[in-house]
């Protein structure tokens, strides 16, 4: 069953995204391949469950995102927090809370980010089935 967003997703907020910037990371990785190991490292040391469940977590960087006007940590989280199970109300609370904090280009990004959290959860669910 289609979830209400499928098929909305055409301005390239998630999986295109991704694409274009993965070669570019691959060629700054090969120039400065220990920087990314110390920040592959913090990154798994920032994502283990604690206190705080890996899902939140992701939906936590990804409305930093929204914040940061940043389309790659949107899109990358974004997925993220979807494969950790966030609803699309979930996500849609987290983005909600940026506008508080950010104001009016919240708006902008935050629906950005909503457009590539949904794509990545019908990628999910096409995957795991209906919920």
């Amino acid at each position: 069953m289609s979830s209400p967003t499928e098929h909305l997703h055409t301005n390239g907020h998630g999986r295109a995204v991704l694409r274009e910037l993965a070669p570019l990371h691959r060629e700054l990785r090969r120039a400065i391949p220990d920087v990314y190991k110390g920040f592959g490292e913090l990154s798994k040391a920032a994502f283990t469950p604690g206190a705080l469940d890996r899902k939140t977590k992701e939906l936590i960087a990804m409305a930093i995102g929204v914040v940061e006007g940043c389309d790659g940590c949107i899109a990358s989280h974004g997925q993220a927090a979807a494969q950790a199970g966030a609803t699309r109300q979930e996500a849609a609370e987290a983005i909600g809370v940026t506008f508080l904090m950010h104001g009016g280009p919240a708006t902008i990004y935050g629906a950005r980010a909503y457009d590539a959290f949904c794509e990545f959860a019908d990628a999910v669910e096409a995957v795991d089935g209906p919920a």
